[in-house]
C-alpha cells in the first residue's frame, strides 16, 4: 500500500510555532513503517494526532499501518477520517474498499437517488479548502467585472462586465455552498465504526430488549440518537437498532 510522506503537509497545516518534537515523531514513524515496525509507527502517528494535528495523509498512513497489523477495524476508521478531509482521494477510497473486504459483514446498501449521487459526486471533486479558494477567486473576479461595468464608458465593455460578473458571482455562490457543505460533512460525527468482535443490536436501549440482528467489528453505522449510554444506529441496508456507546467509535 502506498504511503505518503506527510512532513510537508504538517509544515503547511500546523501552526508556525509547532515543536520539532512532533516533526521528529513523524520522521521516526515513517522510518518505522518502511522498516516494517508497524506497531511502533502506529504509536508515533497516534501521538502526532493526540497533539492536535490532522491531515488526510496522516490518517491515511495510520490506516495503512493498522492494515499491515491486520487491525482492519482501525484501518477502516482512519481511512474514513482521511476521506472526510479529502473526499476525492482515490488512494484512500481504494484502500478503504480493500479493508472493507476483510471484515465479516458484507451489507448491501440501499439504492441512492440519482440526484443525491450526482450531488455527492460533485461535492467530492475537491476538498473543502479547494472549494473555498475557488469560491473566493470567483467572487473577486466577479467584483472586478462589476467595477468594469460601473466604470467603463464603452457599451460593449459594460455588457461584458455585467454578464461576466453575474456568471462569476453565481459560480462563487455555488463554490462557497460546496465548501460549506463539505465542511459540514467533515465536522459531522453522525457515523461510527463498530469495535466489538460480535455484538447483537437491540430493539431498545436496554440489555434485556429483543435481539434484532448481529454486527461485527469494522462495520460502519450511522448514529441516529443517543440515550443513556446507548446509540440508535442504522446500517447501510436500512436496518435500525440500539448499541451501547462503548461498542462504537465515532468517525
Amino acid at each position: 500500500m502506498k504511503q505518503y510522506t506527510i512532513l510537508i503537509v504538517l509544515l503547511l497545516a500546523a501552526l508556525a510555532g509547532q515543536s520539532s518534537g512532533q516533526m521528529d515523531m513523524v520522521v521516526k514513524a515513517n522510518k518505522a513503517y518502511s522498516a516494517g515496525s508497524y506497531s511502533t509507527a502506529a504509536d508515533l502517528y497516534k501521538k502526532v494526532v493526540a497533539a492536535g494535528y490532522e491531515a488526510p495523509e496522516l490518517y491515511y498512513n495510520l490506516g495503512n499501518t493498522c492494515f499491515k497489523m491486520n487491525d482492519y477495524a482501525h484501518a477502516i476508521l482512519w481511512y474514513e477520517r482521511a476521506r472526510r478531509l479529502d473526499p476525492g482521494n482515490e488512494d484512500v477510497e481504494f484502500n478503504l474498499n480493500v479493508a472493507n473486504t476483510k471484515i465479516s459483514d458484507k451489507i448491501e446498501p440501499l439504492p441512492v437517488m440519482f440526484y443525491k449521487r450526482w450531488f455527492n459526486g460533485f461535492l467530492q471533486m475537491f476538498p473543502v479548502d479547494t472549494w473555498a479558494a475557488i469560491g473566493i477567486a470567483m467572487l473577486i473576479a466577479g467584483l472586478l467585472c462589476g467595477v468594469l461595468y460601473l466604470a467603463s464608458q464603452i457599451l460593449v465593455l459594460r455588457k461584458i462586465g455585467f454578464w461576466c460578473g453575474f456568471g462569476l458571482l453565481f459560480l462563487a455562490i455555488v463554490s462557497l455552498t460546496m465548501a460549506w457543505s463539505s465542511d459540514s460533512f467533515t465536522k459531522s460525527t453522525s457515523e461510527a465504526i463498530v469495535f466489538a468482535p460480535t455484538i447483537t443490536v437491540k430493539s431498545s436501549p436496554d440489555d434485556k430488549s429483543t435481539d434484532l440482528f448481529v454486527v461485527h467489528e469494522g462495520t460502519k453505522v450511522r448514529l441516529v440518537d443517543n440515550i443513556n449510554g446507548w446509540y440508535e444506529i442504522r446500517i447501510a441496508n436500512g436496518s435500525v437498532g440500539w448499541l451501547p456507546v462503548t461498542a462504537l467509535e465515532k468517525i
